[in-house]
């Protein structure tokens, strides 16, 4: 009887437990990596120095937007002025040549060969009219044998002169010849359309519309050919080379949205998409990195390039 009644006052003496119940739900779980990169254009101009020169005159200042056309730096143009004259010169000289050529010589030298004809073909008339009058005294007995022979031999040689005469005026050059002198006039040629065009890219234009964002140089500055000038793109098709270490590269898709943020604008955020994901894996200083492009879709002319 003791026993029964020592468990029945434990029993209604015993602690409750509160449980707490929450409905089910489903969430997105976020999976972020972190990395850095390199801000491009997607369309860009990059002008350079064509051959060694100084700087004339800079028409544009950094930030200044163009459009596709726009005058942006001109060098000094002298030196490409002289090449262009002296392949002209050359030019001509090669034209003329074939000219000449393909008239069998120069004026001179035809008007020279067409006398040097003419005095052959007269030579040649006499020595036939002298041999048929020395045959007909011949046949009479009033002329000899040897001044037969001897008119002969003098029409010979006026038809072998007179041959050398009418070959110098229509078979002076060969096909050699003919072959060569319109070789240097082909040659000429694409020389003095080196020399245009070098003469053109002193003045430089900008091919497409956007904002100067670089200008490394300043009037008067001599720059050795390839130096960069200036540099022209869009800034509001912005795109950023993105470096992933190697064990990241897995995770990344194309479309995966990106974030992007910049020290320089600590308070203000891009956003994009991974456009190209890595397709191998490089050496990028002492990382093993993929390179993946993100697609900026709200640069606003704000992430500057490099």
């Amino acid at each position: 009887m003791v026993a029964l009644i020592v468990i029945s006052v434990r029993s209604l003496t015993r602690q409750q437990t509160a449980v707490k119940v929450i409905r089910v739900s489903y969430q997105t779980l976020l999976s972020t990596v972190s990395t850095n990169g390199k801000v491009e254009p997607v369309e860009e101009y990059q002008a350079h120095a064509p051959a060694p020169g100084v700087i004339q005159k800079i028409y544009v200042s950094v930030g200044e937007h163009v459009n596709a056309g726009a005058p942006l730096v001109k060098m000094d143009d002298s030196e490409a002025k002289k090449q262009l004259a002296a392949a002209m010169s050359t030019l001509t000289s090669a034209q003329l040549s074939l000219h000449d050529l393909q008239k069998g010589g120069t004026a001179e030298e035809r008007n020279r060969f067409s006398s040097d004809t003419t005095t052959a073909r007269l030579e040649q008339q006499q020595a036939s009219t002298n041999l048929a009058t020395v045959q007909q005294l011949y046949a009479r007995g009033s002329a000899s044998a040897g001044e037969v022979t001897t008119a002969e031999q003098r029409l010979k040689n006026a038809n072998l002169a007179l041959s050398n005469a009418q070959s110098r005026t229509t078979s002076r050059y060969g096909t050699e010849d003919r072959a060569s002198a319109e070789a240097r006039v082909r040659d000429a040629q694409a020389s003095v359309a080196a020399a245009r065009t070098l003469l053109e890219s002193v003045n430089i234009h900008s091919p497409i519309s956007g904002s100067v964002y670089s200008i490394p140089v300043s009037a008067y500055d001599f720059v050795p050919a390839g130096d960069d000038l200036l540099d022209v793109a869009d800034l509001n098709r912005i795109q950023v080379r993105a470096y992933f270490d190697e064990p990241e590269i897995g995770k990344l898709a194309r479309g995966q949205e990106v974030k992007i943020v910049w020290d320089a604008k600590p308070n203000v955020a891009w956003h994009g998409h991974i456009d190209r994901a890595p397709t191998t894996v490089i050496t990028y200083g002492t990382r093993n990195v993929g390179e993946a492009i993100v697609s900026v879709i709200d640069a606003r002319g704000e992430l500057l390039p490099n």
